[in-house]
């Protein structure tokens, strides 16, 4: 066994060394060849690069894989890229349609807050919303005008240029607070357009204050203007409030018109005390000289007696 082993290594060594030295040989062929400057070298070579460059592309293949590989990879990594800077350029652009949201909502505030028509004795003063203290007990927000620089006083009526949204309860020297329509404590007195019903609009914490005291429920209906009546000298006639619905309770209720999630400016209207009327007497008319004469008698006999 070990002679066998023997002579099978003493037989594949030779062999080993010939094919060396023949790839040696040809190589070192090839490199005279190439080496060599004359026109049939040259012509030799070119019909060898004809011959066997076309017919070599399979060895190129892995080469050419490899390199469309590593352009995909890199390709990959750019949309990665694009697709960050996109994702990033599209927050900004969110945050700016926001505050343009924001923007084209208050500058429609503004410009219905200069379209509202109230009565040419009222004059107005606009504030900024501070802060909102609605709980679930108690809905007000907080204004930014007050007794000492603006004159408010207690019980002034209070728009946001689309509807009545409360009245002052509580002067500051510098800001004041509104109650809400929708406060508990809240009363209005309305009335229903165009059956012309005189209503109390009564808050109730929630969004759709109820429509009590009505004398003919009948003749209201979904839909129904409803303004401030006037009644009681607190608000000024003919302000907006809302219009009628009917709960699922079977209740009349108000839709107000203000916006009540976006309160952000708001419009104090400055109501001008009424005109007290201390004769009776002048309501009929000029007492005639003779009327006068015995009105005269009359209070001279009760202030001697």
């Amino acid at each position: 066994m070990a002679r066998q082993s023997g002579s099978s290594e003493d037989f594949a060594r030779p062999i080993r060394r010939l094919l060396v030295g023949g790839l040696v040989l040809f190589l070192f062929v090839i490199f005279i060849v190439w080496r060599i400057d004359s026109p049939r070298a040259e012509r030799f070579r070119a019909a060898v690069v004809d011959a066997v460059v076309p017919r070599m592309d399979w060895a190129f293949v892995p080469v050419t894989k490899t390199a469309e590989l590593v352009e995909g990879v890199q390709s990959y990594a750019r949309l990665q890229q694009q697709n960050q800077d996109l994702r990033r350029e599209l927050q900004q652009m969110k945050a700016w349609k926001e505050a343009a949201l924001q923007l084209e909502q208050e500058n429609a505030k503004l410009l219905d807050l200069n379209k509202v028509r109230l009565d040419p004795a009222l004059t107005v003063v606009t504030g900024h919303v501070l802060a909102d203290s609605g709980s679930p007990f108690r809905q007000s927000v907080l204004l930014n005008v007050g007794a000492a620089r603006d004159g408010i006083k207690d019980g002034w009526a209070v728009t946001d240029g689309l509807g009545l949204v409360g009245r002052i309860s509580g002067v500051g020297q510098n800001s004041s607070r509104v109650l809400l329509l929708t406060d508990s404590a809240s009363r209005v007195p309305v009335t229903i357009q165009p059956s012309g019903q005189r209503a109390m609009l009564a808050g109730d914490n929630s969004a759709l204050p109820v429509l009590d005291f009505l004398e003919l429920p009948e003749e209201v209906r979904p839909g129904d203007r409803v303004v401030s009546s006037g009644d009681g000298g607190v608000f000024p006639a003919g302000l907006l409030v809302g219009s009628v619905v009917l709960s699922r309770d079977g209740r009349l209720r108000l839709r107000l018109s203000a916006d009540y999630e976006r309160l952000e400016f708001l419009r104090v209207l400055r109501s001008q005390p009424s005109e007290d009327i201390s004769g009776p007497a002048n309501l009929i008319g000029p007492l005639l000289p003779d009327a006068a004469a015995a009105l005269a008698a009359e209070s001279a006999e009760a202030s001697d007696g």
